[in-house]
């Protein structure tokens, strides 16, 4: 899949754009979507909280150190960002998961998780391009 083919969220809708304040997503574009371009799936839009960071620190993934030579500020509480569909299901399996954005998910993420696990997870959307 092209990185600039339409994707479609979870609920069977245009896939929305997940953060660009922090810029997220695999191609640093905003929006989580699927492409084989990406083994680690980057396809969840969560919004952190900190247990999640704390969670993810903790298998590797510090997400909260600012990282200057990759242009990456670090994660706070209440960003955006997209995460890897493995990681989010097993921090959901150790009750660490992060609420999921549904209308910035990729529909590949329901080859991992059904529709009702994601939506007990889920967060209110923000209008587009809002950094609250």
């Amino acid at each position: 899949m092209d990185q600039h083919e339409p994707r479609k969220n979870v609920l069977g809708g245009a896939l929305e754009t997940c953060s660009i304040a922090p810029r997220t997503g695999f191609f640093r574009d905003g929006c989580c979507r699927g492409s084989q371009l990406d083994p680690g799936a980057h396809i969840v839009c969560v919004e952190v909280n900190e247990a999640f960071l704390t969670f993810s620190a903790a298998h590797g993934n510090d997400l909260s150190t600012p990282r200057p030579e990759f242009d990456f500020a670090g994660l706070t509480p209440g960003d955006r960002w997209c995460v890897c569909a493995e990681r989010w299901v097993q921090a959901m399996w150790t009750g660490f998961a992060a609420p999921i954005v549904l209308e910035a998910t990729d529909e590949a993420m329901l080859e991992h998780v059904e529709l009702d696990v994601l939506q007990a997870y889920a967060t209110a959307a923000r209008p587009t391009g809002s950094t609250e």
